[in-house]
């Protein structure tokens, strides 16, 4: 499921890029997005029948417009306002993205790891 998680994660790291963002901060994304990734694979390993859906789906399930779920172990108070920023600018991106399987309206969004 991790391969598909980063699978899942891979077109909004680029996105990322493509925008022209500094290395430091791009790489400070992709910490967070490995935070989540982990969160999410922790949850699977709790719950078996999490792994019935597609990690595209975990990942949106995780995530809303006010940010992600809270840190396991945070090692400063500052890194959950960054961990949601990261997850706010990936939740925008994933529901702005013309994907047919996402559209807005028979999206199921659901807080699973507060």
């Amino acid at each position: 499921m991790g391969k598909a998680i980063v699978t899942a994660l891979t077109p909004f790291i680029e996105h990322l890029i493509n925008q022209g963002l500094t290395k430091r901060t791009i790489k400070h994304h992709v910490d967070n997005l490995w935070a989540l990734g982990g969160g999410i694979i922790t949850d699977i390993n709790w719950d078996e029948s999490l792994r019935k859906q597609s990690a595209k789906d975990l990942v949106i399930n995780a995530i809303d417009e006010e940010g992600g779920p809270l840190l396991r172990n945070p090692l400063d108070p500052d890194d959950q306002k960054s961990f949601d920023c990261t997850c706010r600018k990936l939740y925008k991106f994933l529901t702005s993205a013309e994907d047919p399987n996402y559209e807005q309206e028979n999206r199921k969004i659901t807080r699973r790891y507060e």
